[in-house]
């Protein structure tokens, strides 16, 4: 069987005497795919249907950061800092250059990587995320739901998917997908990963200046911004915003679709984000 996502070995490297846990495959030879989750997420999280077909071109990483699942060392309460690690963990791992897919949180830190080590990205796709300062409405049933420590299909689905019944299923059928990997599984973080991530998060949406967005327009790098018309964890307005301040951008949103719209239709988003990344 060739490396897949549910046989691709964890390995570990050291920075900073702790150890990170990633998994790499995929075509070798182009600029490597890195991949950052959501909240309290970790490799597992990911879909295999998402991070094989984009495999297929080009090799792709997945990792957990310091303090997270299967990393080692205190976890990170602001999002710089985090994007410094990953910086780290690029350059630890011999890459000269990525493109990043950041998720949620994921997408705060993608965004800082690019502000903060600008040489080592060359484009950025950012899902169900927004920008520093940005709009903080939350659904307040999701407010009791996120910080559970373990979540059922039914909190995920309500979570990240859309509310019709075929959004509910396409919701199923990505839990199944996700637990396809029954070998070397992440564990799960700890509290003190979700403490942190909810104190960076909470640092990281308080408006600054008159203009809260301008520092957006150092991105330079090609972005691809992609979200569900109803997002009840980070609103989809936060992905306009993104659109309108990052220079070189390019928007889509998913109809029926919430925070995780990128595993509601996996196929259309494979097929968006493989030509975004090939153009």
């Amino acid at each position: 069987m060739s490396t897949c996502h549910i046989n691709a070995p964890t390995q570990y490297v050291e920075i900073d005497a702790d150890r990170f846990a990633y998994r790499r495959w995929g075509k070798k030879g182009g600029t490597p795919l890195l991949f950052i989750q959501h909240y309290r997420g970790g490799m597992d999280h990911w879909d295999p249907l998402m991070t094989d077909g984009l495999a297929e071109g080009r090799e792709v990483i997945l990792f957990d950061g310091r303090g997270v699942a299967g990393s080692s060392g205190q976890p990170r309460n602001r999002f710089e800092a985090m994007a410094d690690d990953i910086a780290a963990l690029i350059e630890a791992l011999g890459v000269r250059q990525v493109d990043i897919v950041g998720f949620s949180i994921g997408g705060f830190q993608a965004q800082e990587v690019a502000l903060r080590h600008p040489k080592l990205v060359r484009k950025l796709i950012l899902l169900g995320t927004g920008p520093r300062g940005g709009d903080p409405w939350i659904d307040p049933r999701m407010a009791e739901i996120a910080p559970k420590p373990v979540h059922d299909v039914e909190d995920f689905v309500f979570l990240f998917f859309g509310k019709s019944e075929q959004a509910k299923r396409a919701g199923r059928a990505f839990w199944d997908r996700r637990h396809q990997r029954v070998i070397d599984e992440d564990p799960l973080s700890s509290p003190e990963v979700a403490h942190a991530h909810w104190d960076a998060y909470q640092a990281y949406m308080v408006p600054v200046g008159e203009k809260p967005y301008s520092h957006l327009a150092a991105i330079k790098q090609p972005t691809l911004i992609v979200n569900g018309i109803e997002d009840i964890m980070i609103a989809s307005i936060n992905s306009f915003y993104l659109a309108q301040n990052i220079p070189n951008s390019q928007l889509i949103l998913y109809p029926d679709a919430g925070h995780g719209s990128h595993f509601q239709y996996p196929e259309r988003f494979l097929k968006h984000a493989t030509q975004f990344l090939a153009e």
